[in-house]
């Protein structure tokens, strides 16, 4: 799976190039002309550009897409932008029809893609046609999912407007839903023509949500980019948009755009080094799933998982208790949680855990830090290990 990163922002303007297996990165200017080449080869074109929304339609008449387009997005953020995108779209020749869902992790069910499907049916939406994921990483994973299954695959493209949907969720090409049982349990790998970042939507987004996507961030810091979470440690605060330097925002969104690119590049369904992206995860969509998706959202779900993942990892002798306590410390930093919702059951947890999609010869694997900037994959963790950790981040009543 190879990349193409246009990255266009005040202070910088560059392309990263990513390759397949056993490429590194590079960062170049390439030529408009070879771009649209590698892309049309089957490359992944991902955009970063602030104020650029209104040239969507434009970017997309670059792919050769055929002209029918459906728009997926949900009420919220379809009012902030829904008319703009509509606007471009159809400025550019796209003949567009808009499919509006319920917001929230609760409703990213196969409920939800049927109504994607009865849209698509009812404007006879075609192989050539393209399905456009308007919001955060809700909608992109049930958009996504429904391209992937609508005539058994067609053109899809991510517009992210969260944080969380930006560095990680509209990059790799998961799709899916959630089962009653667990999260993404359904799904299918089916990679985005096009990931249109414009930074300027965040400043719409609700200050819980920004807080969600920091979570992600904090993880590439962990796992991969040791400068990256240097970077978020030497920031006063990372709770709020608005007290976060434009120059650190530019550096978050193209690091983990890296970060991410760098690890699909090299491993797009998951065979071995793609696990590590799902630190904090394991315990996270427990954790999520037990709660019913209303307590605790994504981000949220992840820092408390990232938490009980550190102190696995420092009580098996694997990481250092001073660099947990330095991630946990940028966890807070963030505003986010680090200890497990009250009145979760721990005994419940460890059975959710049976049935993660992670799960491999009936054994849990866990990604585990061993330095920032460094993890490990392993399925040599204790039950009565996971337990200890858990209950010691339950509140005390």
């Amino acid at each position: 799976m190879a990349f193409i990163i246009n990255v266009n922002l005040p202070q910088q303007s560059y392309e990263i190039v990513i390759g397949g297996q056993g490429t590194a990165p590079q960062v170049a200017m390439l030529p408009e002309e070879a771009a649209q080449r590698a892309i049309a080869q089957g490359a992944q074109a991902l955009l970063i550009a602030p104020e650029s929304i209104d040239q969507l339609g434009e970017m997309m008449s670059n792919l050769k897409l055929g002209k029918k387009v459906l728009l997926v997005s949900n009420p919220t953020i379809f009012k902030h932008y829904g008319e703009r995108v509509l606007t471009s779209l159809e400025a550019a020749g796209f003949e567009v029809v808009n499919c509006n869902l319920s917001a929230g992790e609760r409703y990213k069910t196969l409920n939800s893609v049927q109504k994607i499907y009865d849209t698509a049916l009812l404007n006879r939406i075609e192989r050539s046609s393209t399905m456009v994921a308007l919001g955060g990483g809700v909608i992109g994973d049930m958009t996504g999912f429904a391209a992937a299954t609508w005539l058994r695959g067609i053109n899809f493209v991510q517009v992210p407007t969260s944080l969380l949907a930006m560095v990680d969720a509209a990059i790799g090409g998961k799709t899916g839903v959630n089962h009653p049982q667990g999260k993404n349990l359904i799904g299918a790998f089916h990679q985005p023509r096009l990931v249109f970042i414009d930074p300027e939507v965040l400043k719409t987004l609700p200050v819980r949500e920004f807080r969600a996507g920091m979570a992600e961030v904090i993880k590439y810091g962990v796992i991969w980019d040791a400068e990256l979470f240097a970077q978020m440690e030497a920031s006063k605060r990372l709770d709020q948009l608005r007290y976060v330097k434009a120059e650190l925002i530019e550096s978050i969104l193209t690091r983990s755009c890296q970060a991410k690119a760098d690890v699909v590049g090299k491993d797009e369904k998951e065979a071995g080094l793609r696990a590590i992206l799902n630190y904090g995860h394991t315990i996270g969509h427990a954790v999520e799933s037990l709660t019913g998706y209303r307590v605790v959202n994504h981000g949220e779900a992840v820092a408390i998982g990232m938490v009980a993942a550190g102190q696995i990892a420092v009580k098996l002798g694997m990481w250092q208790k001073e660099e947990a306590e330095r991630q946990d410390a940028l966890i807070q930093k963030a505003g986010l949680p680090t200890k497990l919702p009250d009145g979760v059951d721990i005994e419940a947890i460890i059975e959710a855990l049976q049935v993660d999609k992670k799960v491999q010869a009936g054994k849990v694997r866990f990604v585990l830090p061993t330095q920032i900037g460094v993890v490990t994959v392993t399925d040599q963790v204790p039950s009565d290990t996971i337990r200890q950790v858990l209950q010691e981040m339950s509140f005390k009543v």
